[in-house]
C-alpha cells in the first residue's frame, strides 16, 4: 500500500474566492500547449503566431464548453437538470474528455472555415500538443481525490479519503496521466517530427488516446450512478469505441490520399 498524499484541492483562498489545483492544471496545460505550438511554428514554419493565438483561443472555448456539456449529457444529465446552478461549478470537477474532444473539433472546424485553412492540417498541428494537457488534467483529478480505480491488492494501491468503502484501489488517475499524457505525448511528438500524410497525426492521436483510455477503464471504478453498462463496459469505454473506429478510418483515408498523390 502507498499512502495517498492528501493535498488540499484548494491552492489558495481569499475570502470566498478559491483557486483550485484542478483549475491550475487546466491553465498550465493550456500554457504548455501554447508554448509548444510557438516552438513548432518556429521549427516547421506552420501557421504564424497570430494565427496560433487565435486558434488556441477557439480550441480553449471548444474544450471548456464541450467538456462541460459532454459531462452533463453523458454522465450526470438528471442531476444537472435538477440542479442547474451546479453547471457553473467547474472547480469541483466534471469535465468529459469526449465532450471536450468534440468541442475542440467543432471549434477548429469553424476556425478553418472562416480562415479558409485545411481542417486536417490544423488538427495535425495541434494534436501533438494536447497529451500533456490531458496528463495535467488527470493529475488534477488525483489531487481532487476523484475518479479513483477499482479495488485491488497490488502493492501500490491507495486509499482515497472520499471513498465510502475506504478500500485499497488502483490509482487509475496516475495510469491515465502516464499513458494518455506523458507516453502519448512522447510517441506523438516523435511520430509528427517528420512530414506525414495529412490527417495521419490526428488519427495517431485519436487511436493512441482511445486505446489507452479503453484499457485503463478496466482498472478505473465505474461511475457509481451508472455502473457497468453494455457487456460489462463502462460509459467511458462505450464513448471511446466510436473514437477507435473514426481513428482507423481517418488513418486509412490519410494514407489512401498519399497513395493517390504518388500515382498522379
Amino acid at each position: 500500500m502507498i499512502h495517498y498524499p492528501q493535498i488540499n484541492p484548494i491552492f489558495y483562498q481569499i475570502g470566498p474566492v478559491q483557486i483550485h489545483w484542478y483549475g491550475i492544471m487546466y491553465l498550465l496545460g493550456i500554457l504548455i500547449a501554447w508554448l509548444l505550438g510557438r516552438y513548432r511554428i518556429k521549427k516547421h514554419h506552420q501557421l504564424n503566431n497570430i494565427q496560433w493565438n487565435d486558434m488556441i483561443f477557439y480550441a480553449c472555448i471548444g474544450m471548456i464548453l464541450g467538456g462541460r456539456l459532454g459531462y452533463i449529457l453523458f454522465y450526470q444529465s438528471l442531476f444537472y437538470f435538477e440542479n442547474p446552478i451546479q453547471i457553473l461549478a467547474i472547480h469541483k470537477g466534471g469535465m468529459s474528455f469526449h465532450g471536450g474532444f468534440l468541442g475542440v473539433g467543432l471549434a477548429l472546424l469553424y476556425y478553418s472555415r472562416i480562415h479558409k485553412l485545411s481542417f486536417l492540417k490544423l488538427t495535425d498541428f495541434i494534436t501533438p500538443l494536447i497529451p500533456l494537457a490531458i496528463g495535467l488534467g488527470r493529475l488534477g483529478n488525483f489531487i481532487n481525490g476523484e475518479l479513483w480505480g477499482r479495488i485491488t491488492t497490488i502493492p501500490w494501491a491507495m486509499m482515497f479519503p472520499d471513498d465510502p468503502k475506504q478500500a485499497l484501489r488502483h490509482p487509475s488517475q496516475l495510469y491515465e496521466m502516464f499513458f494518455e499524457g506523458i507516453f502519448l505525448f512522447i510517441t506523438l511528438w516523435i511520430f509528427s517530427a517528420r512530414k506525414k500524410p495529412t490527417g495521419s497525426v490526428s488519427a495517431f492521436f485519436i487511436l493512441g488516446y482511445a486505446l489507452s483510455r479503453f484499457f485503463i477503464e478496466f482498472y478505473r471504478e465505474p461511475d457509481s450512478h451508472l455502473g457497468l453498462i453494455y457487456y460489462s463496459l463502462t460509459q467511458g469505454q462505450l464513448l471511446t469505441i466510436p473514437m477507435i473506429g473514426f481513428g482507423v478510418l481517418l488513418l486509412y483515408y490519410s494514407y489512401k490520399q498519399k497513395l493517390k498523390l504518388i500515382d498522379n
